[in-house]
């Protein structure tokens, strides 16, 4: 979407979520965490070109491991800065995920006793940038930030599992929607 500067812009949001930017670093932070802002098409880019470069399986573990390891420490800290535990942690990181805009994202089911979680996924920047019609799912980029994130919820829950992730469904293979499943063991 290509707007000119003078075009009506009433329609459009502020920010969700308050951004501090230190004037002497330019540095952006969002709840004391430092954060980068960049087009989505760079950012896609750079995935599709990772993928082109060291082949599909191979950037999949790195980039789950890397999202993975981001996730625990990205929930933790909130967990520990809003004073929120179990779902709550969970619901927060996916609002946030939606808010710098890389999906809309709800937990469909949330059950800690049954260790596993049903997520929708919805706009995904990848299903966006990839096209609805690749013929491969192409959200992987979500799994270990799932896997992370819902760590972090039961283990606040007093639940030390490891989860697994799997997308069953994708808005690139023509899906309306994405839909992730993440089971505890």
């Amino acid at each position: 979407m290509h707007m000119s500067v003078s075009e009506d812009r009433s329609h459009l949001c502020e920010l969700p979520v308050e951004v501090i930017v230190d004037p002497e670093t330019g540095i952006w932070m969002v709840d004391g965490q430092p954060m980068i802002l960049q087009p989505r098409h760079a950012w896609v880019g750079a995935h599709k070109a990772f993928e082109e470069t060291f082949g599909l399986e191979a950037y999949r573990k790195v980039l789950f491991d890397a999202t993975y390891e981001a996730a625990r420490i990205w929930c933790d800290r909130e967990a520990t800065t809003f004073g929120i535990n179990g779902a709550a942690i969970f619901d927060h990181y996916m609002k946030r995920m939606g808010q710098r805009g890389f999906a809309q994202i709800s937990v469909e089911h949330f059950n800690p006793e049954e260790l596993f979680s049903e997520l929708r996924v919805s706009h995904s920047v990848y299903v966006a940038e990839y096209g609805a019609s690749t013929g491969r799912k192409t959200c992987y980029m979500f799994e270990g930030a799932f896997a992370g994130g819902m760590e972090s919820a039961f283990a606040s829950l007093g639940h030390e599992v490891t989860c697994r992730v799997e997308e069953v469904q994708c808005g690139s293979e023509g899906a309306e929607h994405c839909r992730f499943e993440v089971t505890g063991s």
